[in-house]
């Protein structure tokens, strides 16, 4: 299942997903830094959408109450309650 996440408060503008039961197997950022965004995924990809969303929840970056990396958190979480319906 491939799942599209509209971004908040961060410099990328959306994240495509892909989960295959519950495992991550593709992440994609739009916009925001290109370095980090190429980091992020390599990070995830494999893990249970619950560890990817353990890994990455709750990083904030400089001052902002968010990052790429917490907005993967919440497309993680999202994605899968997507699949569950």
């Amino acid at each position: 299942m491939t799942y599209t996440y509209k971004t908040q408060g961060t410099c990328s503008t959306k994240i495509e997903l892909e989960l295959d039961g519950n495992i991550v197997k593709n992440v994609k950022f739009t916009g925001g830094c290109p370095g980090n965004l190429l980091a992020i995924p390599k990070l995830v990809v494999g893990l249970t959408d619950d560890e990817g969303e353990q890994k990455s929840s709750g990083i904030r970056c400089g001052f902002k109450p968010t990052s790429c990396g917490d907005q993967l958190a919440h497309a993680c979480r999202a994605a899968y309650e997507e699949s569950q319906k």
